[in-house]
Parts: C-alpha cells; structure tokens; sequence
C-alpha cells in the first residue's frame, strides 16, 4: 500500500468517525461534544451508557447514513465501542 492510499484510508476513517459522533450525539441527545468522546469509548455500560432503544437508533443511523443493513449474522461486538462502529462502517460500505 503506498503512502497516498494509507493518507486516503486515515482521512476516511477521520471523517467516518466524525460523523459516527456527531450523528450519535444529535440522534440521542447525547450532552457532549464531539472532541469529548474519545474514540475508543464504549457506547454501553461505563461508555456512552446507551441502551437498547439507542442500539436500534444506532442500527437506523447505519441505515440511513452509510446506507448498511445489519444482518443477525453480523458480529454484534461492531457495537462495542465507536472505532468497532468506524472499523464496522469501512468494511461494509466497500462491499457495495
């Protein structure tokens, strides 16, 4: 891979992350702002503390947004934290 496609992949992976957050904060009212939410954070328990109406909103932003229907056979661990969602994003949208 040479350095300008590893360039392109980081500011994809940079702008998918931006819009996971900002979409995150807007859809469920999430009281931080973007530069607070590290990107490792984890979007239940101590994390975000999302809950299972929000991982159905989190499913409609996928849809919606980055055009993704997640299927039962999909891994859920892609909801661990937000760079599982980001990693999750990258590698579904290429499939289309």
């Amino acid at each position: 891979m040479n350095t300008k496609m590893i360039k392109e992949n980081i500011e994809e992976r940079k702008a998918v992350l931006y819009t996971i957050k900002t979409e995150i904060i807007q859809r469920l009212n999430i009281q931080k702002e973007e530069s607070q939410i590290d990107d490792d954070t984890a979007l239940f328990g101590n994390g975000l503390k999302l809950d299972s109406v929000d991982a159905t909103e989190i499913l409609v932003l996928l849809d919606k947004v980055f055009d993704i229907q997640v299927s039962e056979s999909d891994d859920p661990s892609y909801m661990r934290s937000i760079n599982s969602l980001v990693s999750f994003v990258l590698k579904n949208r290429k499939k289309h």
